[in-house]
Parts: structure tokens; sequence; C-alpha cells
């Protein structure tokens, strides 16, 4: 009896055997790709710092600067922010990767859907993230040198500085990736374009709260959140009625 199972585990087992090989590979090529665009950047983490500075720099008085209060701070913070940048450089490669190892297993229909949407969640992600550094962090580092109270100097320390910019971005790249959720939710069914247009009331109520959550505590970064999520939001509408007609074309004709 068990002679005649073990040829059959075996061949049960093989499959698995077979994508965790494949697994492997793939993270191994996402890490090695992610390594060596860090290593080319880690020469320019200094210069990459000065100008994901000069937004806060150019606002700050005459003399003004950053500075570091901790120690490690002038080594950590730009070793820091060079693996961010290059996680958002390599981010095309580590979904390749991760599209390859998914793709046998999905349906013709949906590699033609997961590819355009796919691209478009990375280009949103980047979009923000540019939104965030040219135009809504001069605004908030203008708002907050005028407020600065008489005698107060604005000295910020580098890290603090960092995570504050990080936290923008990864906010802002998150939030444009709202028309994508939406064409999601309407190919899983969940919702309807019609759904979507009825709760555009509620839909913005929502989209205030969580600006106001998941920005600094001013009313700049949170409009500037805010008034482009409304906008993603109808943009979302549009694609996800356009998605979900796709499919009733061939029934209609039929």
């Amino acid at each position: 009896m068990s002679d005649s199972e073990h040829p059959t585990d075996l061949d049960a087992e093989r499959p698995l055997i077979a994508h965790l090989l494949e697994l492997r590979m793939r993270l191994m090529r996402g890490a090695m790709g992610l390594g060596l665009v860090l290593v080319g950047l880690l020469p320019f983490s200094n210069k990459l710092y000065g100008y994901l500075a000069q937004p806060l720099l150019d606002k700050l008085p005459k003399g003004g600067q950053l500075i570091a209060t901790q120690v490690a701070s002038p080594f950590f913070a730009p070793m820091k922010l060079a693996f961010f940048a290059a996680l958002l450089i390599s981010m095309p490669w580590l979904l390749y990767q991760a599209w390859a190892f998914v793709a046998p297993g999905l349906y013709q229909r949906e590699k033609r859907l997961a590819l355009p949407l796919l691209s478009s969640a990375l280009l949103l992600f980047y979009s923000g993230c540019a939104f965030a550094y040219y135009l809504v962090l001069p605004m908030v580092f203008g708002f907050l040198a005028r407020v600065t109270p008489e005698g107060v100097a604005m000295m910020t320390d580098i890290s603090a500085y960092l995570d504050f910019v990080l936290v923008l971005f990864l906010a802002f790249g998150f939030a444009f990736e709202l028309p994508v959720a939406l064409v999601i939710l309407a190919l899983l069914g969940w919702v309807t374009p019609a759904q979507l247009r009825e709760g555009r009331g509620y839909a913005v109520v929502g989209i205030f709260i969580v600006a106001a959550v998941l920005t600094p505590p001013d009313v700049v970064s949170q409009l500037m959140l805010a008034i482009p999520m409304c906008l993603l939001y109808e943009a979302g509408i549009l694609a996800a009625a356009a998605v979900t007609k796709a499919p009733k074309t061939p029934s209609a004709a039929a």
C-alpha cells in the first residue's frame, strides 16, 4: 500500500517544489536588482539628501539650515534615503518578478486586465510622490515658515525631516492609487459605477478624513491631498464604468 501511494505523493509534491524554487529564484532576482541599484546610489546619497532637503532650505530664513541632533544621523539619514530611492527606482523590476511568478496561473482575460492595472498603479504612485515633492512640500514649508513665532529659529533635524518627507511621499503615493482600487472593487463585483456615483458625498467626507489622518496637522497639506483624491475618485468611476462594460459587449451581441 505504501509502495502504491509513494509515487502519487511524489507527483503531488513536485508542483509545490517547483513553485517554491520559482519563488526563490524570483525573490533572489528581485533582491539582486534592488541591491545593484542601492550600490549605485550609495556614493550619491549625500547629494540625494541635499536634493530632498531643497524645498525646506528654500523656505528657511537666510542662513537657515538643517541640523543633526544625533551622532550617527549624518550617516544613517542619507543611507535610509538611498534605500528608499533604490526601492522606487527598482520597483518596475520587482513588479516584473512578481508578475512573472503569478502570470502562468492567470487566465488570458486576467492577464489583459492585470498588466494595465499594474502599470497604472506604478505610474500613479510615482505621480503622487512627484506631486508631493514639487507642489506640496514647498507650500507646506512656506506655510510653516510664515506661522513660526517670532524669535523661534526653524531648525529641523535631518532624520526627522526625512521621516516627515517619506511619510508624505507614501501618503500621496498610495492615495493616488484610488482609481486602481475602485477599478479592482468594480471588477470583483463589490461595487458598481452607479453605487460609486451615489456614494460620492460619503466618499468626499471619507477622503477629507483620510487626508487629515495621513498628512501633517496643517490645512495646506490636507487640502493638497484631499482635492486630488476627489478628482481621482471621479477618474476611478469613469475607469470602473469602462472596464465593467467591456465583458458585456460579446454577450449583448450574441
